[in-house]
């Protein structure tokens, strides 16, 4: 693979717990090419969540290197990394995390305004109405369901037309109607914008739809293969 969107080389992550430090990744190397939709799969503890938060640089590794657009993100301190998230990358939880004093308008606009954005709030319309919600623009999240919320977060991390966008069990909190229109939505998001997709599921139907999934197990790499077509 040539000039991949993200790579891992040898990246291990220990963290802080109860009874000590606790080590939750092994020697992750792993390349991702850019526009690849990857799902990272594997049973509950098995690392998935906190590969991605490596991936993004919302976890720090604790050693081993992590490179993204060819920046190497384990060189940056915290607000280098916020920065570098700001312009090219979109998070999706599987809590919603949206401000819930603003609108669904202004929960989508802030990122941009603060990433200097003239046109925030036009932006911020059209990716509402691109999720389906041009009529829901001024709801408070307390007025929104829970895909309704989702689908607000979908539009708040794609707005900024990231190249990298990480999910992280996008469904999760869904009921299959709902989730199924996310998935939908998320890999509509990706055909539009060109992004690199790497999320975490598990959910079958939804690994079975990216171009490689990745298995985890016990923070290594269990088994790297093709989805099915």
């Amino acid at each position: 693979m040539s000039d991949p969107v993200l790579s891992l080389v040898d990246v291990s992550l220990s963290l802080k717990g109860n009874a000590g430090m606790v080590d939750i990744l092994h020697g992750i190397t792993l390349d991702v090419a850019k526009g690849e939709t990857l799902g990272l799969v594997g049973p509950s503890g098995s690392g998935k969540s906190s590969l991605l938060m490596v991936m993004g640089g919302l976890e720090q590794a604790t050693s081993g290197t992590v490179t993204a657009l060819g920046e190497d993100l384990t060189a940056r301190n915290e607000d280098g990394l916020a920065r570098f998230r700001k312009h090219n990358m979109g998070v999706v939880f599987q809590s919603f995390h949206l401000i819930p004093t603003m609108t669904a308008l202004e929960n989508v606009a802030t990122p941009l305004e603060l990433a200097g954005v003239a046109d925030a709030f036009d932006r911020a319309e059209a990716e509402l109405a691109a999720v389906g919600l041009a009529d829901r623009t001024g709801h408070y999240p307390s007025q929104m369901s829970g895909g309704e919320q989702q689908r607000v977060a979908l539009a708040r991390a794609s707005a900024p037309r990231p190249k990298i966008l990480l999910a992280d069990e996008p469904t999760g909190n869904l009921d299959e109607t709902n989730g199924q229109a996310i998935i939908d939505l998320l890999f509509d998001l990706r055909d539009r914008h060109g992004a690199t997709l790497i999320m975490v599921t598990h959910a079958n139907d939804l690994a079975a739809r990216c171009d490689r999934v990745v298995r985890l197990r016990d923070g290594r790499i269990d088994t790297a293969l093709k989805a099915a077509e």
